[in-house]
This record gives structure tokens, C-alpha cells and sequence, in this order.
């Protein structure tokens, strides 16, 4: 009895047992809905399962990275709109950080016009919806001369209501995947392998590591466009109009355009706010120092600002990610078929609501953690031993 009283009276026991009774609550809470929602579709002839997922879906996809067929099931479309979803999100958070990162020097810049360009740009794309600047793109990129009349660039590029048609390499969609995911795993391997090896703090370490995953994606890429190809087609394909469309290139669709732009420009109008606020947390006594040494301006900024502006804006950008990443779903708007398109119609089709919900929202919550992680192991290794507490 003496026992049980001085166990109760231990803080960490009373703890791990009131976070034990939460769980089990919150557990039995669940595990009711779940029965009281299968009793519910039972009774009104509702099937319930994925089953579902091995059956051909009857309709098609205007947009996809992989080679897709009415006939094809479930499964596959769905890979298709989660393909989708990473492949924009990923141009767009890469092309909103150049272009935001430019923007936001240009907010601290001493120079009176770059100050003011910047300044407009973000108060004009920070303060409109993000779904309304995605239906202005799109409804100026629809409204463009048709194929037959299409704008020439250099005779090899072409712009249209229908898309932009420029010059690609001749190579299918599974090779491009895969291309796309061997560059995608070798950014992984940047943010998250330096934490591992415990290269955080070598900057000689760090870059090796970046050189060795960059040209190992390279030569895995070009291995692939070469053992891929057609040897008729050639390695280059050039867009022909032949009747009333092109064929050959790459098309690139108005839609996919619509909202790639629109992440683009929204996106590096946060950004932008992200990078000004880092760039001015630098203390100025440090910049002074490093002018007092005999260092340029541009070196400067580039050996010692920005280093240090790094640590404040890294964790900004992390949440800034995510929400880029979820920010994709407008696509549904002007028909992108991305992972929220594909479940809206998937839900129609098939009726399996709670499933396909569960689907998507495990889309979603995989990306959008490996983002949150990969940002997390960034900030861990570049932030400065000491100032921060252990487990945060």
C-alpha cells in the first residue's frame, strides 16, 4: 500500500497515467465514430473498403506525368494526382524562393528604385488572393492566339490558348518520373544526410556532399535519357503544327501554368517578407566589422550577411513550404488535375467518400512532413551550438 501511495505521489507517474487515460478516451472516441459510420453506410447499401481501388475509373486526365487510360484503376489515378501534386509544388516552392529571395535584397537595398520595385511587387501579390491571381492567369493564358495562329519563338517554341509547346527531350513519361524522383531524393539527401554524418558544422563536408548528390543525380538523368530514347525520334523533339494542333516537344498546359504561376508570384511575396527580415535581424556592428577588414560589399553580403541571415529565416520558410505545398489545391478551380482534383472526382465516381478522403489527407500529410523535416535537419545544421535548448 506504501507503495502504491508513493508511486501515486510521483509527478512523472501521474503524468504518463493522465496522458494514458487521454489516449484511451481519444482512442475509444474513434474507434466509435468508425463503427457508428460503418453501421450507417451498411444500413443504407453502401460498400465500405478500398477495394474499390482495383477498379477501372472511365474517365481521363488532361494532365499527367505518367501514361494514364480510362481503363486503368483507381490506384493508379491517384498515384497520378500525387505525381502531380509534388511535381508543381516542388517547381513552385523552388522558383518562389529565387524569386523571392532576389526580391527581398531588393527591399533592403540602398538603392531608391530596386527598394520601391520590390516594395510594390509584394504589397500587389501578398495582398490578393491567391485563388483569384490563379483564375487571372488562367484566364489570360486561354484567351491567347489559337495553334494556328500561335506566337513564334525562334520557330521551336510556340504559345497558344492550347499551352506552350517548346522542345524537349524525346523520352517517356515513366523516364521522366524518374528522373524527377532521382533529383527529388538527391535534394533529400542535401537537407537531411549532412545531420546524419555529422557534417552540420563542415562546410567542406557539406559541400562535398552537395557536388557528389548533384552529379549523381546528373549521371543517373542522363543514363536514363540515353537508354530511354527512341534512336528514330533523335534525342530532341521539336514541336510541328500539323492540322489544327502541334505535335512533338513538350506541351506545357494552361492550366499546369495558371497555377504555377500564381504559387510562383504569391509565393515569392512572402518569401520576400522572410528574406527582409532576415537580411535586417543581422546586427549592422557585424557588417561594419567585416567592411573594417577590407572586405567589398558584395562580399559582404555573401560571406557574412546572409550566413548569419540564414539561421532567422530558415524556420519562417519551413512553415512557408507547407503552406505552398497545400496552396496547390486551387488547382481545382481551372481543372489541374492535382491530388485534390483527383479525389473530388474520385469521390463522385465512386461514392467511397471517407476512404478517398483518407487517401488524399495521407497525400498530403507525407509530403508535407518530409518538407517539415527536411527544413527542421536544414535548421538544425547551420543553427549555432549553444543558443538553442536540447530537444527543440
Amino acid at each position: 500500500m506504501m507503495e502504491l501511495t508513493a508511486l501515486l505521489r510521483s509527478g512523472r507517474f501521474r503524468g504518463w497515467l493522465y496522458q494514458t487515460a487521454v489516449v484511451s478516451v481519444a482512442c475509444l472516441i474513434l474507434i466509435s465514430f468508425v463503427v457508428t459510420a460503418r453501421h450507417n453506410l451498411v444500413a443504407q447499401g453502401i460498400t465500405t473498403g478500398f477495394d474499390f481501388l482495383q477498379r477501372s475509373t472511365g474517365w481521363d486526365i488532361p494532365f499527367a506525368l505518367i501514361s494514364y487510360t480510362i481503363n486503368d484503376p483507381y490506384w493508379r489515378v491517384f498515384l497520378i494526382g500525387f505525381a502531380n501534386t509534388i511535381f508543381v509544388g516542388t517547381l513552385g516552392l523552388i522558383f518562389a524562393t529565387l524569386f523571392g529571395t532576389f526580391i527581398g535584397i531588393a527591399r533592403v537595398a540602398r538603392n531608391p528604385l530596386l527598394n520601391a520595385l520590390g516594395t510594390v511587387y509584394v504589397e500587389i501579390f501578398r495582398n490578393v488572393p491567391l485563388i483569384l491571381q490563379g483564375l487571372l492567369w488562367y484566364a489570360i493564358l486561354t484567351r491567347l492566339p489559337s495553334p494556328r495562329q500561335a506566337i513564334s519563338i525562334w520557330d521551336s517554341i510556340f504559345i497558344t490558348n492550347r499551352g506552350l509547346y517548346i522542345p524537349f527531350v524525346a523520352m517517356s513519361h515513366g523516364t521522366f518520373l524518374f528522373i524527377a524522383s532521382v533529383f527529388v531524393l538527391a535534394g533529400f539527401a542535401i537537407a537531411l544526410l549532412p545531420r546524419l554524418a555529422g557534417i552540420g558544422t563542415s562546410r567542406s563536408g557539406f559541400r562535398r556532399l552537395v557536388r557528389t548528390a548533384l552529379l549523381t543525380a546528373a549521371a543517373i538523368a542522363v543514363a536514363a535519357v540515353i537508354g530511354a530514347r527512341d534512336p528514330q525520334a533523335g534525342l530532341i523533339t521539336i514541336p510541328m503544327l500539323k492540322g489544327l494542333r502541334f505535335e512533338g516537344g513538350l506541351r506545357v498546359t494552361p492550366e499546369f501554368t495558371a497555377l504555377f504561376v500564381a504559387i510562383v508570384c504569391f509565393g515569392s511575396a512572402y518569401v520576400a517578407e522572410i528574406v527582409r527580415g532576415g537580411l535586417l535581424s543581422v546586427n549592422r556592428g557585424q557588417l561594419e566589422a567585416a567592411g573594417a577588414l577590407g572586405l567589398r560589399p558584395f562580399h559582404v553580403y555573401w560571406y557574412v550577411r546572409i550566413p548569419l541571415a540564414l539561421r532567422a529565416i530558415v524556420p519562417p520558410m519551413g512553415n512557408q513550404f507547407v503552406w505552398l505545398m497545400k496552396a496547390t489545391t486551387i488547382g481545382i478551380a481551372f481543372g489541374f488535375s492535382d491530388l485534390f482534383m483527383i479525389t473530388s472526382t474520385a469521390i463522385n465516381q465512386s461514392g467511397q467518400t471517407i476512404e478517398i478522403l483518407f487517401i488524399m489527407m495521407s497525400g498530403f500529410l507525407l509530403i508535407n512532413y518530409v518538407i517539415s523535416t527536411a527544413m527542421n535537419a536544414l535548421n538544425r545544421s547551420i543553427a549555432l551550438k549553444g543558443y538553442e535548448t536540447k530537444g527543440t
